[in-house]
């Protein structure tokens, strides 16, 4: 699904000497690269304050915790998601109430939100899936009007630009805070795990950086519980190469999305991914929507050739054993049980060639042929 040595080899000078630098160094834990890499990519986002931290899963827990959402508190959050996004709000006794997605975009759908909103609402956690961003304006207007906090799942999204009518703003930067995951595979990712959360709002930075360094500002002195959450010298001085090279990977992932686009076009029962007018979607995955045909079929037909393909997510959360305390199995969420039986995304990386897409192409193509 993707290939990162390939990638790694286009770096490996600069990534090697960076490494290198920090082991010879040895200050391997907030060494001088995490503060450069945070300088960094403020400046990529145009935000006043990044917090790194461990991997993008503490991140969305670390912005639960500075929003000060007690337990029983109540947030909306797409089913449509991997786990994370809804485990945390779970974890720290908070009701995670599901809402569904659009079905072009497959990000939460604003138009049911606000008949989910009760008194005990304080938040509403939208996902930019797949690299799509969310709607935003209509997220932040509901925001407003029922004083809720908003914190953006922008781990499959970074580097995505929303249109506002007065300009644009990175996805991660326009809710109250927006959380990442710096995993390998993601478009931004480093060689190990880390993660990281942004604001422009300086009482919240204040907390995160706190939280996450056991509840503590000054050594030793530990004002509200937090946790041990930190990225590493080494990640850092990755990202900070691959930031330079991050709208290069996103202008790579958007041809790769193009020679999909115009393939599959021709096809009937294949929907190719909707480019949403109000931002740029920055394919993290390439996904299809597969009508009347046999999605399951397909992906296995395709692991025969050799070909990856994956289902992100077969599972929604409100399908989920771990939720059934909540009785999500209650959520009427037609269109994410809809997609989750269609959807099918292929292979999606920075270095995919012309004979690579082929071959990925007139495998599904062959499937296509003989069901049809």
């Amino acid at each position: 699904m993707v290939d990162l040595k390939s990638q790694y080899q286009k770096i490996k000078p600069e990534v090697d000497k960076a490494i290198l630098n920090v082991i010879e160094a040895a200050q391997f834990i907030n060494g001088p690269e995490v503060k450069a890499f945070q300088k960094d990519l403020e400046e990529y986002l145009d935000v006043k304050y990044v917090i790194p931290c461990a991997n993008g899963t503490d991140a969305l827990q670390i912005a639960l915790m500075a929003a000060g959402l007690k337990p029983g508190d109540e947030v909306i959050t797409p089913s449509f998601t991997y786990v994370a996004t809804t485990e945390v709000i779970a974890l720290l006794g908070l009701t995670p109430v599901f809402v569904d997605v659009d079905k072009d975009t497959f990000c939460l759908d604003t138009d049911q939100v606000k008949a989910l909103i009760t008194s005990k609402t304080k938040a509403i956690v939208p996902v930019h899936l797949y690299g799509q961003s969310a709607n935003m304006e209509a997220v932040m207007e509901i925001a407003n009007e029922y004083n809720l906090t908003v914190i953006e799942d922008n781990a499959q999204a970074i580097g995505s630009d929303y249109h506002f009518p007065d300009g644009n703003k990175k996805t991660g930067t326009i809710g109250h805070i927006g959380c990442t995951s710096f995993f390998p595979s993601k478009n931004l990712g480093c060689y190990g795990d880390g993660g990281a959360m942004f604001t422009n709002d300086e009482v919240l930075a204040g907390k995160m950086r706190m939280i996450a360094n056991h509840g503590q500002s000054k050594k030793y002195y530990h004002d509200v519980v937090g946790c041990n959450s930190r990225l590493d010298s080494i990640q850092a001085a990755v990202l900070k190469i691959k930031l330079k090279e991050l709208d290069n990977y996103i202008e790579a992932r958007r041809a790769v999305a193009s020679h999909y686009d115009n393939f599959f076009d021709k096809f009937e029962g294949v929907k190719t991914p909707v480019r949403a007018n109000n931002s740029r979607h920055v394919f993290h995955q390439y996904t299809l929507t597969l009508e009347g045909i046999d999605r399951d079929g397909l992906n296995a037909f395709l692991a025969e050739k050799n070909i990856p393909s994956m289902i992100y997510y077969p599972v929604p959360a409100h399908r989920q054993k771990m939720f059934s305390a909540f009785n999500s199995k209650e959520s009427n969420l037609p269109i994410t049980d809809w997609l989750c039986e269609r959807v099918l995304s292929l292979p999606i990386h920075t270095e995919m060639t012309k004979e690579q897409l082929d071959f990925i192409c007139s495998g599904v193509a062959e499937f296509l042929s003989t069901k049809q």
